[in-house]
């Protein structure tokens, strides 16, 4: 299947990634390579773009996509959250901008057999990385009521949560729920009438859920933004796009824990404890999608970015 996805927030990225022409960039979300050809487009024969996915469909289409540019490309199968150990892997001590897509891509969306679609049918799978063995369908058939309404309340902020829970395990009493199809249909039935007539549709939140906790989407997003932090050189920046409200939380919450670190009291006089800001917000405001953007491309409407510079 040919890898489609279109970048969100693709100009506003490489305007603030100010990217030097002979640096070092890492697309820690490399998918099909969008945003990583902007880069190449401004970096020299001696610029290099580390692009880390981990979706080994993903790494071979940005290869592909990519291969004309005359910059050094390095591709690695990995979690984003590895960054350390990846750039520790390549004697590589740090790099002068990086840019994280948070996450589901299009293709991945679109290629059915993959089961993050609510509105194709597939095996409950979700996996962003085929060579893990956590699937949804363990979620769906394994967990019981309490930890299935715990993950659906917080990550996909359904107030239907318990209702939704109590209809998966009364349903999976009979036979296991194998597909995508199978789970909307419960999920829809355990949602009153009058509350599917509006809003996204029904399965939405449900899945975004089961997505977060097959793939600890959160618990690698937080231990990423502290790395990547970390691994800025001077002046370098991080560019961060996120899709919905958890994930933003916790960019913000690592960049101003970054940006105001002192842990004295409010009522002590002068800081001593320290500890000194190592990062600089470079907009006090999230940028989002323009209106054309969102004519274009409907699926950028809840896309915010955050981007912070290494001091």
């Amino acid at each position: 299947m040919e890898f489609k996805h279109t970048s969100v927030l693709l100009e506003e990225c490489i305007d603030n990634l100010k990217i030097n022409p002979d640096g070092i960039y890492v697309d820690g979300t490399l998918g099909g390579g969008g945003h990583s050809s902007k880069i190449c487009e401004h970096l020299s024969e001696r610029g290099t773009l580390i692009g880390i996915d981990r979706d080994q469909d993903a790494l071979e289409a940005a290869s592909r996509r990519l291969e004309p540019y005359p910059c050094r490309k390095l591709f690695i199968q990995s979690n984003y959250a590895d960054i350390k150990s990846v750039l520790e892997e390549l004697e590589i001590s740090g790099v002068d901008g990086a840019l994280l897509d948070l996450g589901v891509s299009s293709f991945q969306l679109d290629n059915a057999e993959r089961g993050f679609s609510y509105m194709q049918n597939a095996p409950l799978d979700m996996r962003m990385s085929q060579d893990e063995s956590f699937t949804a369908h363990e979620i769906v058939n394994g967990y019981d009521q309490k930890a299935l309404t715990d993950i659906i309340s917080k990550y996909g902020e359904e107030k239907w949560a318990s209702r939704i829970a109590a209809f998966i395990v009364k349903k999976r009493e009979d036979k296991p729920i194998e597909s995508t199809f199978e789970l909307v249909e419960t999920i829809k039935a355990a949602i009153p009438a009058a509350a599917r007539r509006d809003g996204p549709h029904p399965a939405k939140r449900t899945f975004q859920a089961i997505r977060i906790e097959v793939n600890d989407e959160l618990g690698q997003l937080e231990r990423a933004m502290e790395a990547f932090c970390d691994v800025l050189y001077p002046g370098g920046r991080l560019c961060v796009i996120s899709f919905h409200s958890l994930e933003d939380r916790i960019v913000k919450e690592v960049i101003n824990r970054r940006v105001n670190p002192c842990t004295c009291p409010k009522e002590f006089p002068v800081c001593i404890c320290g500890r000194t800001a190592d990062i600089k917000k470079v907009s006090k405001k999230p940028i989002q999608p323009s209106e054309e953007e969102l004519a274009e491309n409907p699926r950028s409407r809840s896309a915010k970015l955050r981007v912070c510079e290494k001091i």
